[in-house]
């Protein structure tokens, strides 16, 4: 079983059978119970960061740990390294893979039952969102798995931070190493902008998406303005949920509700109460020579996906009006261990022991 994490998300296939998809805070359930309850792991450029690990302690206690990076300050600085080694993680599987090919000609492990572990995971907890929120506007999931779907797997994809970034992430399928530009670890707003343009300057021929939320954008979206002169044609996607949409996720689920600072003004309370809309996002696209497109309405995201992607002669902005209250699920909650991942708001997966 293989499980890639944000910052690898296609390094290995999300089609091969084997990946279990993405671990940590906001992972999948197979992948998070995956880790948690394995005999062993194999760590190839991983940092066991917190958003990966949850509480250290509790991590994967079972499990032996061969880890592999080429920086050595980072064999054992959070987990202990059963058998570190340090090297090129290319040079290093080249010269693993024969002596575990024949290890296991001798010997190979029976992992059947593991296997079939994993698969009822899988069929039980597969990734899922309300397609048809409460108060009337776009799921923000929908659009992003729409975006991904008919911008297919050579499309090149740069999230901003926060729930945008999760459900980019989860829902858009990677099929290959550079299609996924994010700033994990470091966690900067902002990022997907000036990612997506660096991307297309050096990819020209590739479709290539900035996946932002209505916060993330105003950080950075003067840089339309470098986009337009020099004919940087980026398409971006503003998943405008009027809100630093993580924080208020937080805010509901650990704070009572109180919502503090995080209104943002620039999209809608429900379908039938917009709110200021500080700033337009389609007036400030036309501002900068962009063409800015709103949608609303289910029926209207795929159409403003297609125009978007058939619009090469400047950028393009559409600002997708999504619900406030759509929650990035699975979650483990801070400071816990990953056998309290929650599946959705208070319900969480049986927990495997002997």
């Amino acid at each position: 079983p293989v499980v890639t994490t944000l910052m690898a998300r296609g390094a290995f296939p999300d089609s091969h059978r084997q990946n279990l998809g993405m671990p940590g805070m906001h992972g999948t359930v197979p992948a998070v119970l995956g880790l948690q309850e394995s005999d062993l792991l194999v760590a190839i450029g991983s940092r066991f960061d917190d958003r990966v690990t949850g509480k250290v302690s509790e991590f994967a206690p079972g499990a032996k740990v061969i880890h592999i990076d080429i920086d050595p300050a980072e064999i054992g600085k959070i987990r202990h390294a059963d058998v570190p080694i340090v090297g090129d993680a290319r040079e290093v599987l080249l010269d693993l893979l024969p002596a575990f090919e024949a290890a296991a000609a001798q010997s190979a492990p029976d992992i059947v039952d593991w296997w079939k572990r994993l698969e009822t995971l899988r069929s039980q907890y597969p990734l899922g969102y309300v397609d048809d929120p409460d108060d009337g506007l776009l799921a923000p999931q929908s659009v992003i798995e729409a975006i991904g779907r008919l911008s297919g797997p050579e499309a090149v994809y740069a999230a901003g931070v926060g729930q945008h970034q999760m459900w980019a992430a989860q829902f858009i399928h990677y099929e290959r190493p550079g299609a996924w530009l994010n700033s994990g670890g470091a966690g900067t707003m902002g990022y997907a902008v000036p990612a997506a343009m660096g991307a297309k300057v050096a990819q020209p021929d590739r479709l290539v998406w900035a996946i932002d939320g209505d916060g993330c954008f105003q950080m950075t979206n003067q840089e339309l303005a470098t986009c337009t002169i020099n004919n940087i044609p980026i398409k971006v996607a503003i998943i405008n949920n009027s809100s630093l949409g993580m924080v208020r996720q937080w805010q509901t689920l650990f704070y009572d509700g109180r919502h503090s600072f995080t209104d943002l003004e620039t999209g809608s309370k429900s379908a039938d109460e917009q709110t200021r809309m500080i700033p337009d996002f389609v007036k400030m696209a036309d501002a900068y020579g962009a063409l800015g497109i709103r949608v609303t309405k289910p029926e209207e995201v795929e159409p403003a996906i297609r125009l978007a992607m058939e619009t090469n002669d400047r950028p393009v902005v559409i600002d997708f009006i999504v619900s406030r209250d759509a929650m990035v699920w699975p979650m483990v909650p801070q400071g816990v261990g990953n056998s309290s991942v929650q599946y959705a708001r208070d319900h969480a997966p049986d927990w495997y022991e002997e």
